[in-house]
């Protein structure tokens, strides 16, 4: 029987049914606040005999495939690139699963809850209230606490979604029941895809100047580092927010705080950041302006739950000799690996 090592958080049910035709040593490195190091694994990997190697958070590099007699790889990652020598998997002829739009509703949905805490100043309030300085003794007191407060609503806005992939497109049917319309620009799509959200192609510079409203699910590439600069932030309207829950290679963090301090543009919402794991000195917790959250766009208890299906299933396939799914490196199927 084929040995696994599984490092990435594992829904129950997934282990379970894996179980019954591998054996499975389950290591969550969430639960052992241990990330294995290449070394680590190599030692793990040869003395348990370990055939398939599931990870979430180690990287597995050339030496950790070269040293190990590995037969499968699954990375609970949506670009899994990062982590892996895939060239050397290659040479190996080994399978690299992956988990591509796991967290694609979850990030979705946060994008939805951002937006909507930034236009009615949900975090604003909470603070404000939490702080201690609201004191209401007079109608003045109260009309001054509510004008501060005054938000807008969605319905009738025009939102800009850059990058219409799995995530961008699952926000875009989310919009759908707040009356909005919808531009986009991703210079890869299909102009069938846009019209299946109601949607609407343009530059990225009409994006800008036209949505009240903007948000960034694009991945990060060459083509996209920085793609939100200073000059692209002042395209703007004053009114309007940008909320970025894709990549911080993709806007210039300084440009962006200097606007949002000197009310250039309305607000943010930023779930991810240059310098991560994000601390409460981070200085757009200082603005009120900014929905600040840690980088927990896919942590969610479904997004582990689809993950651990997906890669569960693969293995399956790959144990009944069939090709795997969600495939990494196909090459090595079509050239007969």
């Amino acid at each position: 029987m084929m040995r696994a090592l599984i490092t990435a958080p594992f829904h129950n049910d997934a282990l379970e049914a894996l179980k019954k035709h591998i054996d499975v040593n389950y290591r969550n490195w969430l639960k052992s606040k241990k990330v294995l190091t290449e070394k680590e694994l190599i030692e793990i990997i040869n003395q348990e005999n370990i055939d398939i190697l599931v990870v979430e958070a180690e990287n597995v590099d050339e030496d950790v495939i070269n040293n190990t007699n590995l037969k499968l790889i699954g990375f609970c990652r949506n670009h899994p690139k990062r982590n892996i020598d895939l060239e050397a998997a290659n040479k190996k002829k080994i399978p690299v699963i992956y988990t591509p739009g796991r967290n694609a509703n979850a990030v979705a949905e946060l994008t939805i809850a951002h937006i909507l805490a930034a236009l009615r100043k949900i975090v604003f309030a909470d603070r404000l209230l939490k702080s201690g300085h609201v004191k209401i003794e007079s109608m003045e007191d109260f009309i001054n606490m509510y004008e501060k407060l005054r938000g807008y609503e969605l319905s009738g806005k025009t939102v800009g979604i850059i990058g219409l992939g799995r995530i961008g497109y699952r926000v875009a049917e989310k919009l759908r029941g707040f009356n909005v319309r919808i531009l986009v620009y991703d210079p890869y799509v299909s102009d069938e895809k846009i019209k299946s959200v109601n949607g609407k192609r343009v530059d990225l510079d009409t994006l800008l100047r036209e949505s009240d409203i903007v948000t960034i699910h694009a991945a990060p590439t060459v083509e996209t580092i920085e793609l939100i600069g200073k000059s692209e932030i002042e395209k703007m309207k004053p009114s309007a927010f940008l909320f970025n829950l894709a990549s911080p290679v993709i806007v210039d963090e300084d440009a962006l705080f200097e606007a949002l301090k000197k009310r250039r543009i309305a607000g943010a919402g930023l779930d991810v950041f240059g310098d991560e794991p994000v601390e409460s000195t981070n200085r757009f917790l200082k603005l009120d302006n900014v929905v600040v959250t840690p980088h927990i766009g896919g942590d969610t208890f479904e997004t582990i739950e689809v993950q651990s299906w997906m890669i569960t299933e693969d293995i399956l396939r790959f144990l009944r000799g069939e090709r795997p799914k969600f495939l990494l490196n196909p090459q090595i199927y079509d050239e007969g690996g």
